[in-house]
């Protein structure tokens, strides 16, 4: 048995690590993905992951293969096409702050018939994320898979992270990212993106909303400030852990790996059974200092905590 199987985008962040002598702009070749992101991230503290996606035939396809290898993830259903890999250009302000341009590749080429369905109905939980949802073939199969978890009673997680340059419009971006919202248990959103699916910017009602639809657990992130959260028609705020930032990449999912984990690990019971709001809270204290560790270092999979860091 599986804790975590993610599906979506494995890709290159070229992440800008600052400038030459004559102004030139310096990149450096991170893994990135935000699935994989969680599915590292997860691995890191314990637990038990598998990667389902497409990597080019390429040196970077290669590497990033690896890289989820070397980090304990089941990379067995990873597949390889002939697009490149996919990359993701992430340019860095003085604050820490992103502007994110992608070139797209293999990513958007995964199929439903690419998707094991096996490997779905043994995992706790199955997780996505809203880039697969953007254009190809990659929708279909994410759609599939999540359809295929509810029906095999697996949770279902979902971080519908918005990046408007793979959007031809923002009302497109809404229609498809609101499409998986019937097919969810947990929904870890940020500040930013809660309008774009509930219309407002009121965290208790937008999340108020939500559970309506429902979904059981709602994370609305903040930033440095933590997590909003929503559970069993409570809600409150569990602030974060403050911390000189280096890079913000990967800290969201790092969180959400973090929370994944955490609830993966429920001694003798399924993620969210009988979870009490004072497990839920020292859960999302954990996920909020793992996602603080990954702000103070530079690059995503590179920064993320391990357990042991965790427990010093």
């Amino acid at each position: 048995m599986l804790d975590i199987t993610a599906i979506g985008e494995v890709l290159i962040d070229l992440t800008q690590t600052g400038f030459n002598e004559n102004g030139i702009p310096l990149f450096a070749a991170n893994p990135g993905g935000a699935p994989a992101n969680v599915a590292v991230a997860a691995a890191r503290l314990g637990a038990k992951t598998a990667f389902a996606g497409k990597v080019g035939r390429d040196g970077f396809g290669t590497y990033l293969r690896q890289v989820l290898s070397d980090n304990g993830v089941d990379v067995s259903r990873l597949r390889s096409g002939k697009e490149p890999t996919t990359m993701a250009i992430v340019s860095v302000d003085a604050s820490g702050e992103r502007d994110f341009q992608f070139v797209r590749g293999s990513d958007c080429t995964i199929t439903p018939e690419e998707v094991d369905e096996k490997l779905v109905e043994r995992s706790k939980v199955l997780h996505f994320g809203s880039v697969s949802l953007t254009r190809g073939t990659a929708r279909n199969a994410t759609i599939f898979a999540a359809r295929s978890a509810r029906q095999a009673g697996v949770l279902v997680s979902y971080d519908p992270n918005y990046r408007a340059a793979l959007w031809s419009s923002e009302r497109e971006a809404q229609e498809w990212m609101c499409i998986p919202l019937p097919l969810v248990d947990v929904l870890k959103i940020s500040e930013e993106e809660l309008p774009l699916l509930t219309g407002t910017r009121d965290l208790d009602e937008g999340t108020r909303l939500l559970e309506a639809r429902g979904i059981r657990l709602i994370l609305v992130t903040l930033g440095s400030e933590g997590v909003f959260c929503r559970w069993q028609g409570d809600s409150w705020s569990q602030p974060g852990e403050k911390v000189r930032v280096a890079d913000t990449n990967g800290a969201g999912d790092t969180f959400f790996g973090a929370v994944l984990s955490r609830l993966c690990q429920r001694e003798g019971k399924k993620p969210l059974e009988d979870l009490s709001a004072g497990e839920l809270q020292e859960i999302l204290t954990f996920a909020n200092r793992a996602a603080s560790i990954t702000c103070s270092r530079s690059g995503a999979i590179p920064a993320m905590p391990t357990l042991e860091e965790m427990k010093q």
